[in-house]
């Protein structure tokens, strides 16, 4: 893949708003992951709420220690989403970042700075992690319409563990060698990791370890505001700390995997 002379006769103050469409044109037009979106979401929704039913449950919030009822059908829509926006944000940003990789090396060459990518990157992955949640969120009214200021924590927490696993896709991007290894490691790491939220057959539901859980702070916050009517800010910046972790993380890898063209360019 050679670089366009377009993109090596960019100005400096130009270079972040190419670098950011081209960024958002390579996780935006990935086919698969759009029907998964489209299709996939209010399927596994139906699937979801079928299956589940209504049994209470009972869920506890860390942060108060208070012990909530729940209708458990409700509960598992919650996770459900969860779920689907771990693998879609994910897959999307993972299969743009690696293909990238490659070109990014030769844009740096060109000229771009580092800085400008990863800024580039960020942004990127951050506006695409939230369309996800936000779709996410609108997909599940017709099952389950909770409060207004519900819906609010719902999308809030489904925006937190899309930044995380968004975040998490792009270190594997810059990571891993090989699609089968991302895939993998994205789709089950979300499958366990927002299944075990979940007290609806698992016996390990409400019980200090899933503090260690990248979904913990999403998916308390999302509880806690659908049905406990509390903002529970801590775990939302719990989340977020894991989105961060794993940007920073990645985003060091691939100034390392492309600072070696810069070298060679000065």
């Amino acid at each position: 893949m050679s670089v366009p002379d377009a993109v090596q006769l960019r100005p400096k103050y130009a270079q972040f708003p190419t670098a950011l469409r081209f960024c958002v044109r390579d996780q935006t037009r990935n086919r698969l992951a759009a029907l998964l979106l489209v299709l996939f979401v209010p399927v596994w929704y139906l699937m979801m709420d079928a299956l589940a039913g209504h049994t209470p449950l009972d869920f506890k919030l860390y942060a108060t220690g208070r012990v909530l009822h729940v209708d458990g059908g409700h509960l598992t829509l919650i996770s459900a989403g969860l779920n689907s926006v771990t693998i879609i944000a994910g897959f999307v940003v993972f299969d743009a970042v690696r293909k990238a990789l490659a070109f990014d090396r030769r844009l740096v060459f060109a000229g771009y700075r580092q800085g400008t990518l990863i800024g580039a990157k960020s942004l990127a992955t951050a506006l695409v992690a939230t369309a996800i949640a936000l779709y996410t969120s609108l997909a599940m009214l017709p099952f389950w319409y909770p409060s207004p200021g519900g819906w609010l924590a719902v999308l809030t927490g489904f925006t937190a563990i899309a930044l995380t696993y968004g975040a998490l896709g792009l270190l594997l991007g810059v990571l891993v060698r090989h699609d089968l290894e991302g895939f993998f490691l994205i789709i089950m790491g979300g499958l366990m990791d927002t299944f075990l939220q979940n007290p609806l057959g698992n016996p390990l539901a409400n019980k200090p370890v899933l503090a260690w859980f990248p979904s913990f702070g999403p998916m308390q916050f999302a509880v806690g505001g659908a049905f406990g009517h509390a903002a529970l800010w801590s775990h939302l910046a719990l989340g977020l700390s894991w989105a961060a972790g794993f940007a920073v993380i990645g985003l060091v890898i691939f100034r390392i995997r492309t600072r070696t063209r810069t070298h060679s360019g000065a």
